[in-house]
């Protein structure tokens, strides 16, 4: 039953996600809103390509904090010892809190509705609900980063080894018809907030990030 307290944990949720970390750090520190330099995204990736790793790094952190902060609300609502009796239904509720960041970062109330592409955010929320399986995906993504230079390749094909390892690695006792069926959705976001890069992959026109770069 969702309870005025859920829907406001929700809203929370949202807000969290919804928090413009790489638009807060350009303009408080660099005079700069990194959504009209770049890819014009508000994202990570986009930060350090336009401000460099002093940006980007605290802007990666806050990102992925967000979608784990999330999915950890849940131990703060009243019913939580109710929850952990059942579950399915407490790892449903983690989840619609995560998603609810992941949106928040899609698109930000605060700045317009311009977000970012929500993969640190995502992450974040993986971490929370299932690390193993987050861990492996992201040796994929630096492993194929390192290889490509490219990080929407690495997100790509991390995304992708996610469900791969909730379906074939984790133990069956770790994983539950939800984390399942949402597992399958997280290549599926990533290959549409991604579409335009994948068209540039194909082109061979996407840029590769240089982390060297401060500015």
């Amino acid at each position: 039953m969702i309870s005025t307290e859920l829907i406001l944990f929700l809203l929370l949720s949202y807000l969290t996600g919804a928090f413009p970390s790489a638009v807060w750090v350009g303009k408080t520190f660099y005079k700069k809103d990194v959504r009209e330099y770049g890819s014009g995204n508000a994202g990570a990736t986009n930060t350090f390509r336009v401000l460099g790793k002093k940006a980007g790094v605290p802007v990666l952190i806050m990102d992925v904090f967000k979608g784990w902060l999330a999915v950890n609300y849940i131990f703060f609502l009243s019913t939580h010892s109710v929850l952990v009796e059942v579950p399915a239904l407490l790892f449903e509720t983690q989840l619609a809190f995560g998603i609810a960041a992941v949106i928040g970062h899609l698109f930000p109330v605060y700045t317009g509705f311009r977000g970012g592409k929500g993969i640190a955010t995502l992450l974040g929320l993986l971490i929370g609900l299932s690390p193993i399986a987050a861990l492996v995906s992201i040796i994929v993504f630096v492993i194929v980063f390192i290889i490509s230079k490219y990080v929407s390749l690495g997100s790509i094909i991390a995304s992708i080894a996610f469900p791969l390892v909730v379906f074939f690695i984790l133990n069956e006792k770790d994983v539950n018809s939800s984390l399942e069926i949402f597992s399958v959705f997280v290549p599926i976001l990533t290959l549409i907030t991604h579409q335009k890069n994948i068209e540039r992959l194909v082109r061979g026109e996407e840029n590769k990030v240089k982390f060297g770069k401060n500015k």
